[in-house]
């Protein structure tokens, strides 16, 4: 029988052991995973009245994020704890929180 952990390719992960970076101030970046064709997978942590410097430009494919806790902004509208979101390739938005959010963000193209 083969089970899922002796599986080729099966990998996980630990968000409280993932490598953490600060990308701006209060916004911080724990990957997760990196696949061989560019895809990834990680968590972003922002504190409240954070704000991504910058336009945040979904390029070479989409972005998938799924708000797991707090409110999240893109610019545009909040979405609180739940939320899915679907950025398609070649779109953009300016990620910010007034309260403070957690994300799992998954790049399908890299």
């Amino acid at each position: 029988m083969t089970t899922a952990q002796n599986m080729p390719g099966y990998v996980w992960s630990a968000v409280g052991d993932a490598p953490v970076r600060e990308v701006f101030p209060g916004i911080r970046i724990r990957p997760l995973w990196q696949g061989e064709r560019g895809a990834s997978a990680q968590v972003v942590e922002m504190d409240p009245g954070s704000c991504w410097e910058g336009v945040d430009v979904h390029e070479p494919g989409p972005e998938e994020v799924f708000v797991v806790s707090g409110v999240f902004n893109d610019g545009y509208r909040d979405y609180p704890a739940g939320s899915f979101i679907h950025a398609p390739a070649g779109s953009s938005h300016i990620p910010q929180t007034a309260a403070g959010c957690t994300l799992f963000v998954f790049y399908p193209e890299g």
